[in-house]
């Protein structure tokens, strides 16, 4: 999958260095289910420093500085999208701007609002507390801002055997702009209520920002961008499903269990199988309908309704 060359990044869609820090600690210990009490869109959910004590996070202040408006000078053209993953990151947002301004008012009555967007390096001052690269992308509903490190995306590769392809990166930011749709649509606040578990509501939160990436791959290859005749996507192949189904699966909470050697314990869990992060994102994808992915009333969540 590419982006059409000729599509224009918008040069004051991101910001860099630094959020808008509000102080104190995102989270110490207490393993994801205290991270999700303040930030929610983590997409490992466990340890990632290896050490087992807890989110990867640590009592120090970190400071990441203040946030620069403007994206990277170096980001100008889908052309660039396609050869830095800075840019890439840029333009998936401008994607996700137009299909999720169309659709979301379309479909459920809400006008959308674009989130912020934060490329940071190692640290990052947020409306949340303060994170580091370790917790991996992530969306805070207090300013509502989605932050991304982008050495994470080769992380996702390395270390938890994603695919490189373009889909599974554009994936990650499409999962993170899900978080900020819930938070519009007054359902963020269900992971708060019932962090952890098969069936809880953190699980059903991930579950459904999953689908709602699946809606916009289904929209971004054929919906014209604002002002040109081509959509920001060329059209999506096979391989390029199966490279964010990829993603997916590398972040199963399951997959990661295994992978750390702790066992498989769904009661611990906050985001959900591998399994059922691939089949929600497809819910998503094939029905392109935010009723698909009312993950909150789903009776199986092995079984979404938009895959029967």
């Amino acid at each position: 999958m590419t982006f059409n060359e000729g599509m224009q990044i918008d040069p004051g869609r991101a910001s860099s260095g630094g959020g808008p820090g509000m102080g104190g600690k995102l989270a110490v210990g207490g393993g994801a289910g205290g991270l999700i009490l303040l930030v929610v869109g983590l997409l490992f959910g466990v340890d990632l420093t290896g050490t087992g004590t807890g989110t990867g996070v640590s009592g120090g202040q970190y400071q990441g500085g203040d946030a620069t408006a403007g994206t990277p000078e170096h980001c100008k053209t889908g052309a660039d999208a396609n050869k830095y993953v800075d840019c890439r990151v840029v333009l998936t947002a401008q994607s996700l701007d137009a299909v999720w301004g169309a659709e979301l008012p379309e479909q459920t009555g809400q006008r959308y609002v674009r989130p912020e967007l934060v490329l940071f390096t190692g640290a990052v001052n947020t409306g949340c507390g303060n994170a580091t690269s370790d917790v991996g992308p992530f969306y805070c509903p207090a300013d509502r801002t989605a932050y991304f490190d982008t050495s994470f995306f080769q992380e996702l590769v390395d270390r938890f055997g994603a695919s490189a392809g373009p889909l599974a990166q554009e994936y990650v930011v499409a999962h993170e702009v899900g978080h900020h749709i819930q938070n519009q649509l007054g359902d963020i606040g269900r992971a708060q209520q019932d962090p952890r578990g098969p069936e809880s509501g953190a699980v059903r939160t991930e579950l459904q920002a999953d689908c709602y990436a699946g809606m916009w791959a289904h929209f971004a290859d054929k919906q014209n961008a604002p002002g040109s005749t081509q959509p920001f996507l060329k059209p999506l192949s096979d391989n390029d499903i199966r490279d964010a189904l990829s993603a997916a699966n590398a972040v199963g909470d399951d997959r990661i269990q295994r992978a750390a050697g702790r066992g498989v314990n769904p009661e611990s869990w906050t985001h959900g199988s591998s399994d059922q992060r691939q089949k929600w994102f497809l819910a998503g994808y094939r029905s392109g309908s935010v009723q698909s992915c009312d993950t909150y009333s789903a009776t199986d969540l092995n079984n979404p309704p938009g895959l029967r």
